[in-house]
């Protein structure tokens, strides 16, 4: 089973080669990335660590044993005690419970690490197998949205009680 890890900058090659391998497989459900995405890459992705630095965004990647990459995991537009959650898993990883378990893991975070309350995410309605993930790990529907030009659906994610959970385990205590 792959590891859930804090994006770092020896992650860039694996994480390259993982969206040029699925670029197909996302932009199927997903607005394609771009050439200039893999173009720039190496400027792109250090640029992610530095925005992770500041506080604003959480990456995280799935790495199996040998490195390779089979996941990612976002939290981005970090602000008031909320973030938006983003994933993608790869084509041969896919429909083996790695999204429902790291997108847990990164709800687990989000609570106990990052002192979030709450999460945003939104999948098209013709994709329902994030939508099932999100159903899984405890998000509920929060409205009909359009994603670039698609029918789609946001839910959220009140992350307080794990968030006192969280703290209780670890001794910690948070204020809401």
């Amino acid at each position: 089973m792959p590891e859930l890890q804090r994006l770092r900058p020896d992650h860039a090659p694996a994480l390259l080669a993982f969206e040029q391998e699925n670029r197909a497989y996302f932009a199927a459900s997903v607005p394609d990335r771009g050439d200039a995405y893999f173009d720039g890459f190496d400027a792109r992705h250090a640029a992610l660590l530095a925005e992770q630095e500041t506080g604003a965004c959480h990456f995280h990647v799935l790495v199996g044993g040998d490195g390779e990459i089979f996941g990612r995991v976002n939290l981005v537009d970090v602000a008031d005690g909320s973030a938006e959650l983003g994933y993608r898993i790869a084509r041969k990883a896919a429909r083996q419970g790695l999204a429902t378990s790291a997108v847990e893991k990164v709800c687990l975070l989000a609570a106990s690490e990052y002192g979030l309350t709450s999460l945003r995410a939104s999948t098209t309605q013709d994709n329902p197998g994030s939508q099932a993930v999100l159903a899984r790990t405890g998000f509920v529907p929060a409205g009909d949205i359009e994603l670039d030009g698609r029918p789609g659906v946001a839910y959220t994610r009140d992350l307080t009680a794990l968030r006192a959970r969280a703290g209780a385990v670890s001794g910690r205590r948070y204020s809401a």
